[in-house]
């Protein structure tokens, strides 16, 4: 069985990477072939969001839209399509349009993030948002056979909209994922970490005043990745702040001792499928999350980590896990229980490939 996978953006995106080339392999393993091509080549996702370099982007962003065409003809030998959120990062869903309604292949749409909500782009502002063509999600998900939910809020909207909905929750190669091997003991205080991108760092900034509060009573050093600045001013407090690496990805994940999952109550955070939290137990750290939609629902509080709501809620919390090193490394452990338990590839690529089959009408395992 042949899967044409189309992803807005390349490897270096999360999505990309953990709800499709991930899966490369352990789909073939169970007799589906899975071509992931991805929108955006590397060079022009590093440059997406600088601004000096619109001139630049938008060239590419049209020679990427003229190669995605060369996708719609490449469908016709697929027994499914399967869309991450959306062919092209613009516009309306034409290449969708085509594969489905031209070229007549089923398609299986996939969305980790609620996508059908509008927002305004941090980069790009008022111009991104006219470009995006929120609509689209819902004319994706009215032609989808099936769609992969990143979690049972995205769902739940699908559902509503009569389309057939399977969760499947972003999750990490627990094999590579995995607690640092035993060392001897770290020079210097704990470390509170965050790993994220510039447009979430607005919800680290969020919680700023806490570790204030929190550098007032107690040793630590906030390191930061991704957030696309590398000043970040925050009197009273130790920072380090550094660009993403992806191959620096998971050690930096294990070189936190208490991880951050800020995150604000919204319709767009509602559709959040609570990644983060599952990498730093994967890794084998304790975290502290913001108990909003998904980020409620994974892991278990007070035994993998803690939840808090305000200021007040997260200096205590934190200020908890800081003080003691042993209740750190008990949550560190049974939070990567936790995702060996129910957060590994094969359980997911199992409901996948589950998902394919059935969009394509071939339900009985067979290729």
């Amino acid at each position: 069985m042949k899967v044409l996978a189309l992803a807005s953006y390349p490897v270096e995106a999360a999505a990309t990477r953990y709800r499709l080339t991930q899966f490369v392999g352990p789909l073939r393993e169970r007799g589906i072939e899975l071509d992931v091509r991805p929108f955006l080549n590397s060079r022009l996702f590093a440059s997406l969001y600088r601004r000096e370099q619109l001139p630049r982007t938008a060239a590419g962003l049209a020679a990427s839209a003229f190669r995605r065409f060369a996708d719609v003809a490449r469908a016709r030998g697929a027994d499914v399509v399967l869309v991450q959120r959306e062919a092209m990062m613009f516009g309306p869903p034409v290449v969708e349009w085509l594969t489905t309604r031209w070229g007549k292949r089923p398609m299986v749409l996939d969305l980790d993030d609620a996508t059908y909500v509008s927002y305004t782009s941090p980069t790009y502002g008022r111009l991104g948002s006219a470009l995006k063509w929120f609509s689209k999600t819902d004319d994706l998900i009215r032609w989808a056979k099936i769609v992969t939910c990143g979690n049972r809020h995205i769902a739940e909207y699908v559902s509503g909209k009569g389309a057939r909905a399977r969760v499947i929750p972003t999750v990490v190669d627990t094999e590579r994922f995995r607690p640092a091997v035993a060392e001897p003991a770290r020079e210097g205080p704990p470390v509170l970490g965050w790993v994220g991108t510039h447009s979430t760092f607005q919800y680290l900034k969020a919680i700023f005043p806490a570790l204030q509060e929190l550098s007032r009573s107690h040793r630590f050093r906030l390191k930061v990745v991704g957030a696309g600045t590398r000043e970040i001013d925050l009197p009273g407090v130790e920072v380090e702040s550094l660009d993403w690496s992806m191959e620096r990805e998971i050690a930096d994940f294990q070189s936190f001792d208490v991880g951050l999952y800020p995150i604000v109550a919204d319709e767009w955070s509602l559709g959040k499928s609570g990644f983060k939290a599952i990498q730093y137990m994967a890794v084998g750290i304790p975290f502290v999350v913001s108990p909003v939609g998904s980020c409620a629902e994974i892991g278990e509080e007070g035994r993998t980590h803690l939840a808090a709501a305000g200021q007040g809620e997260w200096a205590a919390a934190l200020g908890e896990l800081l003080s003691n090193e042993e209740r750190r490394r008990l949550m560190g452990e049974a939070g990567r229980r936790h995702a060996v338990e129910h957060y590994t590839v094969p359980i997911q690529a199992d409901k996948l490939a589950q998902a394919l089959r059935e969009a394509a009408g071939k339900n009985n395992g067979g290729s």
